[in-house]
């Protein structure tokens, strides 16, 4: 046995770890602390004072993007243990942005609350946030900010390449491309489900440029996460090297003391943009850096998105904005050899998890496929980043992709369909006898943070059935929803205020002139200010007075709308790390 003394209990006064609160006493509360943790065969010198480092892992099976996470703890356990620390993983709730209703986006703020409440309340020096599917990283890392400990973030990493009939298919864009195929009668059942059981060959994220690779490719711009972090296959070797390297960094961060905050600041939020804009990244980023920002006391709005990307041109040519996955990018050279391209317009003095600026090292970071990661002279697309849309429908501001869109429908004037409510949506979409044609706007009502609830993945509508049998393949369509990362095509969203709390676009009839000139980043219903007053006298809310309990109805009490970041209002800033009273 081990000699306990007082250095065994960690008694150092080298660096006074938060920590030692908890492990360091000579006393009840320190025998209480590490008595029950001794009870999984952890020795005196377990406790001599080392950084304590809290796994947060948001593993499960109903999550398949996340369900490889388990074997990747483990190597972040060697390194933790390697530099002198002691790892010890927790689980927080899992967000499958496949499998949870009505949308995971719901649950992102009770996952931020979570995972704050469990950094906090355990005796932990650094944290390491093991996530991946869309909603789950940005949940961890909000909740982790509020607190500001030494963060560091490892992602799930994308799957490997689709595959289908000897090509390569990429996760969600493809579903979307062959569901519309099957309507239209120009795909077979057959084919479809044999598409189905060659989409997901691994565990991991979706292997196109969706939420979860996008976020996780804004975690190395800012920072966050080693290089490769974004694009090593979920199953590939390089991501367990990178997690066990990780292991080793947390624990130096903590011991230099780089904390969240330290990392984070406005230069970090540019650089994201303007890699955001580069990859041709989803619409969901808007939302998350939004919410993370309000986290942190940086200031950042939607305008942001718009003026710092106007000047980064689509780079990386993956779908659903280009043709290449995930895995063409990794080999391609990745997000450092972007980070590369674009020094010029980057801060490199950003801080990162290393202690090291973001410009360290730069001619490392070659490139080694150029139809993958285009030069600024010779883009997938001249024009990317995000729009914000302003006008009497979007008072507070909406968002469209500009590269995901027809170029010539980013200015059109049409007339409104109008679908009160998804339910509505399903119900009319198809009816032949449905007053639409190409040239109308389809609007889609009653699913932003409070109508839905939660702001679902709907805003990509599927087009009229008729329309597709006339071989019609895009139409501007506007909702207070957001969309897929994987999705395409000339859709507005984010809609606010949304329809729910009364904005204008609750207001819109069948057959209003709506008006969206995108060159002026302009979006009008085309109605008097009389009669849309007169029109409001009457509105009533459809959705939220449904529910009446729960973390629903505290979800709806206190979410804000989609251009503050969809956090709840009380949760916005941070409570520290600090907690004065003892559990006994």
């Amino acid at each position: 046995m081990y000699k306990v003394t007082r250095k065994a209990m960690g008694d150092h006064k080298d660096k006074a770890l938060r920590s030692h609160h908890s492990y360091g006493k000579l006393d009840k509360d320190g025998f209480i602390h590490r008595s029950w943790m001794k009870s999984q065969g952890y020795p005196d010198d377990a406790f001599d004072g080392r950084p304590v480092i809290g796994i947060c892992n948001t593993w499960s099976e109903i999550t398949p993007c996340n369900s490889h996470l388990r074997d990747i703890a483990e190597y972040v356990k060697r390194g933790v243990w390697e530099a002198g620390g002691l790892p010890l993983e927790f689980p927080a709730m899992s967000l499958g942005e496949t499998q949870m209703r009505p949308t995971a986006m719901l649950f992102r703020n009770l996952l931020a609350m979570e995972v704050e409440e469990s950094i906090r309340g355990n005796p932990i020096d650094g944290v390491v946030l093991l996530g991946g599917c869309d909603k789950t990283t940005p949940g961890q890392l909000m909740g982790a900010a509020s607190v500001d400990l030494p963060t560091l973030v490892i992602s799930s990493g994308p799957m490997l390449n689709g595959k289908f009939r000897g090509e390569d298919i990429g996760s969600g864009t493809d579903v979307w491309k062959f569901s519309e195929a099957v309507r239209a009668g120009r795909m077979s059942m057959d084919q479809f489900i044999a598409a189905e059981n060659g989409m997901s060959r691994s565990p991991g994220t979706c292997m196109t440029m969706g939420s979860a690779s996008t976020f996780a490719c804004l975690m190395e711009a800012m920072g966050m996460s080693l290089p490769g972090n974004a694009t090593f296959p979920g199953v590939a070797a390089a991501r367990r090297s990178m997690s066990h390297h990780s292991g080793r960094v947390i624990v130096d961060m903590v011991k230099k003391d780089r904390r969240l905050s330290t990392i984070l600041d406005r230069k970090s939020f540019e650089n994201a943009i303007r890699i955001h804009a580069a990859i041709g990244g989803s619409t969901n980023s808007v939302i998350h850096l939004q919410a993370l920002a309000g986290r942190l006391g940086v200031e950042l709005n939607l305008q942001d998105f718009d003026e710092l990307s106007r000047d980064v041109p689509l780079l990386v040519d993956i779908q659903p904005s280009g043709q290449y996955l995930m895995e063409d990018f990794n080999y391609a050279g990745g997000v450092p050899a972007l980070i590369n391209d674009l020094q010029d317009i980057l801060h490199l003095d950003a801080n990162t998890i290393t202690g090291e600026p973001l410009g360290t090292d730069l001619e490392k970071n070659e490139c080694f496929n150029r139809e993958v990661i285009r030069t600024r002279d010779n883009p997938v697309k001249p024009v990317s980043g995000t729009w914000k849309l302003s006008g009497n429908l979007c008072p507070g501001g909406a968002v469209i992709k500009p590269n995901a869109a027809s170029p010539e429908l980013l200015n059109h004037t049409g007339k409104a369909v109008v679908f009160e409510n998804i339910e509505d949506f399903k119900a009319r979409i198809d009816d032949p006898d449905l007053d639409v044609d190409k040239n109308s706007i389809l609007v889609l009502k009653g699913c932003g943070p409070k109508g839905y609830p939660g702001m679902p993945e709907v805003g990509n509508m599927p087009l009229p059935a008729k329309l597709l049998e006339q071989g019609v393949e895009d139409m501007v369509r506007i909702s207070d929803a957001r969309m897929s990362g994987t999705a395409f095509g000339t859709v507005i969203l984010h809609v606010s205020p949304e329809s729910e709390a009364g904005g204008p676009l609750a207001l819109v009839k069948n057959g209003d002139i709506i008006e969206f000139k995108g060159d002026q980043r302009s979006l009008n219903l085309m109605v008097s200010d009389e009669e849309l007053a007169k029109r409001a006298e009457s509105f009533a809310p459809q959705e939220a007075g449904k529910y009446t309990r729960g973390y629903y109805k505290l979800y709806i009490d206190h979410v804000q709308q989609a251009d503050q970041g969809a956090d709840l209002d009380f949760l916005v800033g941070s409570s520290g790390s600090i907690v004065e009273r003892e559990s006994h």
